[in-house]
């Protein structure tokens, strides 16, 4: 089944889903072999492969891994046009919706394309929105853009509805990889309110509370990095 199909049924049946975030930077054997094994025993369905900045990881060698030592599917969250390995199941085609950065929009989109479709991977067009979580990200510094202040969810919500409208196949809210502060309930919920897409939410979920509060709100997936790797037990 492709990853698109498995999510859009999955939400359609109000079933939450888990993703990990992994870091390519961080990718030796022991480390993602821990990795899977929580993975598994927390019931996640995906694992987002990817970031904003790679320093010095190696991407083929860390979805090997992942691969290696699980079976749950990998799909590529890609930082920049050359974050693209066919080793992988599927890859979020990012739109940076929030940014009016014309290269984030649809520049180093129209760069990755060609590759794209040489690799043979599922391309799963996504409306990126990047909410402000407390502190500059990395994603909001790359990027050269202002994410969408916390307190606005109206323009959250409209934004997500225009990503619909331009045929886009999920929406993603992220407040940052290590975000002080996770999107809100209520974005969540105004968001949720304004779309049929699976919402996918992310950004400074670091305990349980907060998990919950983003399902509660409407979130059909959550995506969790950093947190579990700073308490192995969270989940």
């Amino acid at each position: 089944m492709k990853i698109i199909s498995y999510i859009k049924e999955k939400a359609g049946s109000n079933k939450r889903m888990l993703a990990f975030l992994v870091d390519p930077d961080k990718a030796d054997e022991k480390h993602i072999e821990s990795l899977c094994k929580k993975a598994v025993q927390a019931g996640t369905d995906l694992f987002f492969v990817g970031g904003s900045l790679l320093t010095g990881g190696d991407l083929d060698e860390c979805i090997q891994l992942l691969k290696k030592h699980s079976k749950i599917p990998v799909v590529i969250f890609p930082g920049s046009p050359s974050q693209i390995s066919k080793k992988a199941d599927a890859l979020l085609f990012l739109s940076l919706l929030s940014s009016r950065n014309p290269e984030m929009l649809i520049g180093q989109q129209v760069v990755a394309a060609p590759y794209l479709k040489k690799s043979g991977l599922e391309v799963i067009g996504t409306a990126y929105l990047l909410i402000e979580g407390g502190k500059q990200t990395t994603a909001s510094y790359i990027s050269n853009s202002n994410p969408i202040p916390a307190d606005k969810a109206d323009i959250a919500a409209y934004t997500a509805l225009a990503g619909e409208y331009m045929g886009m196949n999920l929406v993603y809210l992220d407040a940052g990889s290590g975000a002080d502060q996770c999107v809100s309930s209520e974005m969540i919920k105004k968001v949720k309110e304004q779309i049929s897409l699976p919402l996918i939410v992310g950004g400074g979920i670091d305990s349980k509370a907060k998990l919950e509060s983003a399902y509660a709100a409407g979130a059909d997936l959550v995506v969790i990095g950093n947190a579990l790797e700073k308490d192995s037990e969270l989940f």
